[in-house]
């Protein structure tokens, strides 16, 4: 089974690539606040689960959530052209939907089946994100180049470990790459011997060109987002005014009928006289 028609039968399509593109771009759109409505859920998942979540907590949760899902349900299903498949392969949100609405209305035996739900419903939102996440580590080949940034620093932490003296396990020499590549150096680990010095100075320079082409792929891709939502709007806007000239076209060719009418009397009462 391919993964578009696994996410469709769980209920997790979101607005189809063939739709047209103010539904596109608005899916895009929301994808963000609910992001950080999943956020949230996990958030408040976690102070319920130490008990530190009060109920006020817990009922603004759930009337954020079940607005937040009933809000992008409704703006997508009237954007999109072929509503009933956009309800169809998004049937968890109206699933969601309509579970939450007797725990609103304070049904207190579907309020922990729910709560429970609820971190289905944040996989749900990070699987519609992966899209973007997946878009932005395939450019420039992104996505490779830190599985290998990875590999390096297992590799580099491994032999800090057997290479100098300050580094007593594999696991801290793995913490202590980590930290080198991301050029943060908490200290709290520092390499004595020469070779272990120098395994550092490599780490260092690997992490400042991962973090130049992680600065540079990130403004491409927001550049190129950009560059498609001006093009969707260039497309709405030839859509319209291609809508507004067959109106017009209409208006006149009605005209001309009316007129042709009209000079087809005048010629039957000339002929008449």
């Amino acid at each position: 089974m391919k993964r578009s028609q696994l996410v469709s039968l769980l209920g997790l399509s979101g607005v189809a690539t063939s739709e047209n593109a103010r539904a596109r771009r608005w899916g895009r759109l929301l994808e963000w606040p609910m992001l950080g409505v999943a956020i949230w859920i996990m958030v408040e998942w976690y102070l319920g689960a130490k008990g530190l979540s009060p109920p006020w907590l817990v009922t603004l949760t759930n009337w954020v959530v079940w607005l937040a899902f009933t809000v992008e349900a409704v703006v997508l299903t009237r954007l999109v052209d072929d509503k009933l498949f956009y309800l169809r392969t998004n049937w968890l949100n109206l699933f969601i939907i309509l579970a939450g609405i007797p725990v609103l209305w304070g049904a207190a035996p579907y309020a922990a089946m729910l709560r429970s739900f609820r971190l289905l419903i944040a996989v749900q939102v990070l699987i519609n994100m992966s899209g973007t996440l997946r878009a932005l580590l395939a450019r420039n080949h992104l996505g490779t180049t830190l599985v290998v940034s990875l590999i390096v620093i297992v590799i580099a932490g491994i032999l800090a470990a057997g290479i100098d003296p300050a580094v007593k396990h594999p696991l801290d020499g793995i913490w202590w790459a980590w930290v080198t590549v991301t050029t943060v150096g908490y200290g709290d680990i520092v390499p004595v011997s020469a070779a272990g010095k120098i395994l550092g100075a490599i780490l260092i320079l690997l992490g400042v060109g991962l973090f130049s082409m992680l600065t540079a792929s990130f403004s491409v891709y927001f550049i190129s987002q950009k560059e498609e939502e001006f093009e969707e709007v260039i497309e709405e806007e030839i859509d319209l005014n291609q809508v507004q000239m067959l109106e017009q076209l209409q208006n006149i060719e009605k005209r001309l009928e009316q007129l042709e009418q009209a000079l087809q009397g005048v010629a039957d009462r000339l002929q008449s006289k």
